[in-house]
């Protein structure tokens, strides 16, 4: 029955996760046990330059320096951004997944449409919506062109936020539309049977069928938006660089630790580090708090 040993058999469920444990050691929680400890440095990442421990500087540096107004309004943007993007992300993601599910014709094609973004990538994408928004003649521009009015979109402090969130949610919906279409496909027929039986409308079905049994998919969604528009960086790289009032927490890490020359803003991947670490924070508290409040809701359902 045991052909290598009773003894072997017991341990080797825990030989075949080793690998993955390893793995998991050496690309992800090694690196951050590393960004902690060098948030205590003034490491610059600049090949033959000494490092040295420094304390909590660079924590008080965030907190309290000439710049500190700007990183906590990256910080609020960065919360609006987050806010934004998981409610539009996530309630437009289940409408096309409602549409999509309900026997349309080419769902196929829709499906993988709508997933493409998620496949070209950020710096991809970007480049494309880039282009779009052209103020000089992009073809945005040109629409906007036949109602009397013109913008610099990207280069506007009033709309380069907003188009930046149109965009992330554009990119990312592909992933809340096939996790939805996921959890629509295993609801059980039957249960819609039923309810049109006993004389439930679309709405009512919806309702007391469709949302109670997709409450875990939309915690699964719900928390990925959350997690993902928290730490997102690369798109306003691509769109803005930062720069309109788009600047985002993640962002800032960039900056501070590949941007620009060793100084105040760029080549600095202690303070960066700890950036890095304060972010962390920010996501760990509102994931738990939002997964508290979700799992509840799931229970209520």
């Amino acid at each position: 029955m045991y052909p290598f040993g009773k003894k072997w058999h017991k341990w080797a469920p825990y030989g075949f996760l080793l690998p993955a444990l390893i793995i998991y050691i050496v690309f992800s929680f090694g690196p951050s046990m590393a960004s902690i400890i060098y948030s205590f440095t003034d490491i610059s990442g600049v090949a033959g330059v000494k490092w040295h421990f420094i304390g909590l500087d660079n924590y008080k540096e965030f907190f309290h320096s000439g710049r500190t107004a700007a990183y906590l309004a990256s910080v609020k943007r960065t919360v609006i951004f987050s806010f934004a993007v998981t409610i539009v992300q996530t309630a437009i993601g289940l409408l096309l997944a409602i549409i999509i599910n309900s026997k349309l014709k080419g769902h196929l094609f829709y499906r993988s449409l709508i997933f493409m973004p998620v496949v070209l990538g950020v710096t991809v994408f970007g480049l494309i919506w880039s282009l779009m928004f052209n103020p000089m003649d992009g073809p945005i521009q040109k629409l906007w062109g036949i109602f009397g009015s013109s913008s610099t979109f990207l280069g506007s402090y009033d709309l380069a936020f907003y188009i930046v969130v149109f965009i992330q949610i554009w990119g990312s919906l592909g992933y809340t539309v096939v996790i939805f279409l996921a959890g629509l496909q295993a609801i059980p027929g039957d249960l819609y049977e039923a309810g049109h039986i006993d004389g439930a409308r679309a709405w009512q079905s919806f309702v007391h069928i469709t949302w109670p049994m997709l409450a875990s998919t939309a915690t699964v969604n719900l928390l990925l938006a959350i997690i993902g528009s928290l730490q997102t960086y690369d798109v306003v790289f691509v769109l803005t660089q930062g720069n309109f009032n788009t600047s985002v927490l993640g962002y800032e890490i960039y900056r501070a630790a590949f941007g620009g020359t060793p100084g105040a803003l760029g080549l600095r991947q202690g303070f960066a580090s700890a950036v890095a670490v304060i972010q962390f924070s920010i996501v760990l508290v509102i994931a738990v708090i939002a997964q508290y409040y979700l799992r509840r809701r799931e229970v209520q359902l």
